[in-house]
């Protein structure tokens, strides 16, 4: 079962191969901005641990991962 740890609070919880990365977060008591829930506003974007960004209300955890650090971005605009 891969590990998420989210950044900067440092909270790290287990989590299904194929669930939704917004689950995760939530059930972790992170909070991630969300709007249209489709991912075409970006309001859920957050930065993996090699700099990729990606939306975590279209994102499942993958299969090929132990652990996946997620760093959570602060926009004032949301």
């Amino acid at each position: 079962m891969p590990k998420i740890r989210f950044l900067p609070d440092d909270v790290t919880v287990e989590a299904e191969v194929g669930e939704p990365l917004l689950d995760v977060a939530f059930r972790a008591g992170v909070c991630i901005p969300t709007g249209c829930l489709m991912g075409s506003c970006h309001a859920c974007l957050v930065e993996l641990e090699d700099g990729t960004a990606i939306r975590a209300c279209i994102t499942a955890v993958p299969s090929r991962r132990e652990q996946l650090t997620v760093n959570l971005f602060i926009d004032p605009t949301w």
